[in-house]
């Protein structure tokens, strides 16, 4: 579990929430007006955790991490600020005004920023073909496991939603199963799990080597963006549009 609180900043007593997966996308996200919560890329433990909140005890939710291209156009650390985001035949929207507000801050962003929708999964989406699919049937950019769990809860409690997704494995790479459930629950990566899939075989070293030059362009990209985006993620204070439902 990751639970991190810093509720001092511009934006009084309550800060923006950012939805994470990784224990790195938290610890990037984390700072003054900002919230982190998340579960170790578990959408059901993560819907735990979100239940668990006494209230949201926030003013609007981010889902800030990387995800899995499924646009063929993104390479690694291309960023998606989503306008909305589908799972299960539902499209949960960004909330417009942030949205603008977003990409007017990462305007100045040295990797390639586009506005478009995510689609949430509730397990990983290893191959090119299964990308393809997702691509075909919902038009999104990218993929990952946190977004459609924060925007319902974000729908639930009348708070804008918002998302940041950065391009970590592109559309035509294969991400190995093994390698892709080697996580504690706290977010950190498994060591021994990824030691036991190469023993296995079931994961190969040139496969990891290609995974490890994705990830470090995402993150490279992820961490630019977080400077960028600054006290309170970026998010406006959307003032008397907003409320928060104890």
């Amino acid at each position: 579990m990751i639970v991190v609180e810093d509720t001092t900043g511009p934006n009084g007593p309550h800060p923006v929430l950012a939805v994470t997966g990784l224990a790195r996308e938290a610890r990037l996200a984390a700072g003054p007006g900002v919230a982190t919560v998340g579960a170790g890329g578990n959408p059901e433990r993560l819907r735990d955790l979100l239940m668990g909140r006494r209230g949201p005890g926030c003013r609007a939710v981010m889902s800030i991490g990387i995800a899995g291209g499924l646009d063929p156009d993104l390479a690694p650390g291309d960023v998606v600020v989503a306008t909305g985001v589908s799972a299960g035949g539902v499209r949960h929207p960004a909330h417009g005004d942030v949205v603008a507000a977003l990409a007017r801050r990462l305007a100045d962003a040295p990797a390639r920023v586009v506005q478009a929708d995510l689609v949430g999964v509730e397990a990983a989406v290893l191959s090119p073909h299964a990308k393809a699919v997702l691509r075909a049937e919902t038009g999104a950019a990218a993929v990952d496991m946190e977004s459609h769990v924060a925007a319902a809860f974000a729908e639930a409690h009348g708070l804008p939603f918002c998302a940041v997704r950065v391009v970590c494995d592109p559309a035509d790479r294969a991400l190995p199963a093994a390698i892709a459930k080697a996580l504690k629950p706290d977010g950190e990566p498994d060591l021994l799990a990824v030691l036991a899939a190469l023993a296995r075989r079931s994961a190969t070293l040139g496969g990891l080597v290609r995974l490890a030059r994705d990830s470090s362009a995402a993150f490279e990209s992820l961490g630019r963006c977080r400077a960028l985006l600054g006290v309170g993620l970026g998010v406006p204070d959307l003032g008397e549009l907003l409320r928060d439902v104890a």
